[in-house]
């Protein structure tokens, strides 16, 4: 009766989160070009063309973490380092294998200005004129395409650089032979950033079952039994407002990427929230139909919700306002229920024997 229980709460809570997380219907905002933008002169030196002038120099858009315009992209601060040159080592990355995915990236440097610490990234401009996400057949194909044509310069799955998801600086920067190695690393430096800042003992029980029980369970059969997966150049950030149309061209093309060499599939993970438009189901749809899915098949959807933790931990911490708190805690929870319920059940039951369980959750492990 015990697990007749649990199943009708968690049957009950999935319903509860869905009704909560609606994916979003309205149109994104379009840029727009709202004044004057002043740029700096390392920026003007770094034109890939010498002897350039500016006739016009334009705010465009908006970040979450810095300014954007028609010319560059400014973010602040010693992270802000990392996240501009991570994004141009991931740009000129995806530029080698697919030219037309990405914007061509010119240059990444700092302002001459002493009295801050500004970096800067300089990128071709694309128009995307009224930006939603990239359509399902034309974004899937392409990004297909990058993950089948894209080569590891070691064979191995990481990256040259710890490349920025959002503020995040990415533990992808070793060479791995064994994917479950580079993702534990790569969750397990996200859990170690959010555990401190949510200051929860079930949340922290379930990430180290996840670590220690789930990502082997999962994502070492993808390399055993006479089993090869390739490491494929992954977006690492392959989301709704990440991609658009190219106005000119028609073609679909991504952006503010921070990439590395994973398996394809973690770039469908950020697709499975509902607050996000590529969860759509057209879009994961036409990606298996370029790139088939990896064996063991089975595994296919326990996988992406584990790949979908890190956008959301990520999300969870950085984000204001951020309702993926209870979503992470409880994505984790049915993938231990899947995989390690038993243990899952001795660590809660540890918490409650020594008052450390909230009561909102006792029932989860009852």
């Amino acid at each position: 009766w015990r697990q007749a229980v649990r199943l009708v709460f968690e049957a009950r809570l999935f319903s509860f989160w869905a009704r909560v997380e609606q994916t979003p219907s309205d149109l994104i905002v379009p840029p727009t070009a709202t004044g004057t933008y002043q740029v700096d002169e390392s920026v003007i030196e770094a034109f890939p063309v010498q002897g350039t002038t500016i006739v016009d120099a334009l705010n465009y858009g908006k970040s979450l973490w810095g300014k954007t315009a028609k010319v560059i992209v400014v973010t602040l601060g010693s992270t802000g380092r990392s996240m501009c040159e991570g994004e141009y080592e991931s740009l000129k990355a995806i530029y080698q294998v697919s030219p037309d995915f990405v914007p061509r990236p010119f240059a990444w440097g700092r302002y001459r200005k002493p009295q801050q610490e500004t970096y800067f990234l300089l990128a071709e401009f694309r128009d995307v004129g009224d930006q939603e996400p990239a359509e399902p057949v034309k974004l899937a194909r392409r990004l297909a395409e990058l993950h089948q044509k894209s080569k590891s310069p070691t064979g191995k799955f990481g990256f040259h650089f710890a490349t920025c998801h959002a503020k995040i600086a990415q533990k992808v920067d070793s060479w791995e032979s064994s994917w479950c190695t580079l993702f534990s690393n790569h969750l397990g430096h996200v859990m170690d950033l959010a555990k401190p800042i949510l200051d929860w003992p079930e949340f922290d029980v379930v990430c180290r079952l996840t670590l220690e029980k789930v990502v082997p369970r999962l994502l070492l059969p993808l390399q055993s039994e006479g089993r090869v997966l390739k490491p494929c150049l992954v977006h690492g950030d392959c989301w709704d407002e990440n991609t658009a149309m190219d106005i000119r061209t028609g073609e679909a093309f991504v952006f503010d990427v921070c990439s590395f060499y994973g398996h394809n599939e973690y770039d469908t993970g950020n697709w499975r929230a509902p607050r996000h438009r590529l969860s759509n189901k057209a879009y994961i749809r036409n990606y298996k139909r370029n790139f088939p899915v990896s064996e063991p098949k089975e595994d296919r959807d326990a996988r992406n919700l584990l790949y979908s933790l890190t956008f959301n931990i990520g999300n969870t911490i950085y984000i204001p306002g951020s309702s993926q708190r209870q979503v992470v805690y409880d994505d984790m929870t049915t993938l231990c229920r899947m995989f390690c319920a038993a243990e899952l059940d001795q660590e809660l039951e540890a918490l409650r024997e020594h008052g450390e369980l909230d009561a909102e959750h006792a029932s989860a492990g009852a």
